[in-house]
């Protein structure tokens, strides 16, 4: 996969497809740009498709945390500039909407459509916070292994975990392979995020939201609210998936990202 220098670190990145205005995917925690393989594969018939790797994760660079949400939108604006593109359609996957959320506080001109997929826009509660730090503190004693045994069975749903054992599988390596630092540096820069409450109504780009119907992590109910407040904003439930909707029922989740950008 091709690297770029950004933001002082080197992003790798996965570039697909041709098209006026590219669709970019963030990864979630803790994993990687391996997650959009499907996503990629469909869409680039119509579309560009770029998914990088975010810092310290996959093939990219590795730097000591904590990764803030700012931290991980420089780096995106960085790679844009290195990759020499204007505006994006943006989408971001529970963590990479934490890091959408950023980027589009900082940069709104550079955002031509919003993808909000699994994401939430509050903060963690002091509890959250801690939990995240226990994390990381397993993270750095038992490694990547240990932390995929605690978090598989919250981002798929039971069907998923009981009978889709590629899934299962795919997850499991992605998780098991992030280095230790990146895991950590996630966790931590998470606990600092900021609330994006108030971004939600100045939202004015056309913005799709997309939730696995059986999601615990980031459940229908808070994608239903933001629907509700960001303006003339699409949402789309998928059935039959859990938080990691797009590799639980992928031609569902394609489809409502191709229809709607056509």
């Amino acid at each position: 996969m091709p690297t770029v220098r950004a933001n002082d670190i080197d992003i790798a990145y996965r570039d697909q497809g041709s098209g006026d205005v590219p669709i970019v995917l963030l990864h979630g925690f803790p994993l990687d740009k391996r997650m959009w393989e499907a996503q990629a594969e469909s869409l680039s018939g119509e579309f560009r498709v770029i998914a990088p790797d975010l810092r310290g994760h996959g093939e990219s660079q590795v730097t000591p945390g904590p990764y803030t949400m700012e931290l991980l939108a420089d780096d995106l604006n960085a790679f844009l500039d290195a990759l020499g593109l204007g505006q994006v359609t943006l989408g971001g996957f529970s963590m990479g909407g934490y890091v959408a959320f950023a980027f589009y506080r900082k940069h709104p001109e550079r955002v031509a459509n919003l993808l909000l997929l699994d994401t939430r826009p509050q903060p963690d509660s002091e509890e959250a916070k801690g939990g995240r730090e226990t994390m990381a503190q397993l993270a750095e004693s038992e490694g990547g292994a240990a932390i995929a045994e605690r978090l598989v069975p919250r981002l798929l749903c039971a069907d998923t975990v009981a009978n889709c054992q590629d899934v299962v599988d795919c997850v499991t390596a992605m998780i098991t392979e992030c280095p230790v630092e990146g895991i950590a540096g996630d966790l931590r820069g998470m606990a600092l995020r900021g609330d994006s409450s108030d971004l939600l109504p100045n939202i004015s780009v056309p913005t799709l939201l997309v939730v696995g119907d059986q999601d615990v992590i980031t459940p229908p109910a808070e994608s239903q609210s933001m629907a509700s407040i960001i303006p003339n904003a699409k949402l789309v439930e998928v059935s039959g998936a859990g938080h990691l909707s797009n590799l639980e029922n992928p031609d569902a989740f394609t489809g409502a990202i191709r229809d709607f950008l056509s």
